[in-house]
């Protein structure tokens, strides 16, 4: 298994660390572990506009008016 270090950590972090480990009957060091097992656990959900279309959907959808679409500007002339 690896080992890693951290440096520069927090007093704070730490502390909360320590307390939270204690809370849960655990050493600090595994706690750190199962916190840093969670957080690389989640996968990345993927597309986005699905992501906010599943939210959406339950509240019945929005409903955007689009402008009308228009030729495109002349390039300015650098002349």
């Amino acid at each position: 298994m690896a080992s890693i270090t951290i440096r520069n950590l927090d007093d704070e972090v730490k502390t909360r660390l320590r307390v939270r480990a204690a809370g849960n009957g655990r050493s600090m060091e595994e706690e750190a572990r199962l916190i840093l097992r969670a957080a690389v656990a989640h996968k990345p959900r993927g597309n986005l506009a699905a992501a906010i279309r599943a939210r959406i959907a339950p509240l019945g959808g929005v409903e955007l008016e689009l402008p009308p679409r228009e030729p495109a500007r002349e390039p300015p002339s650098f002349d």
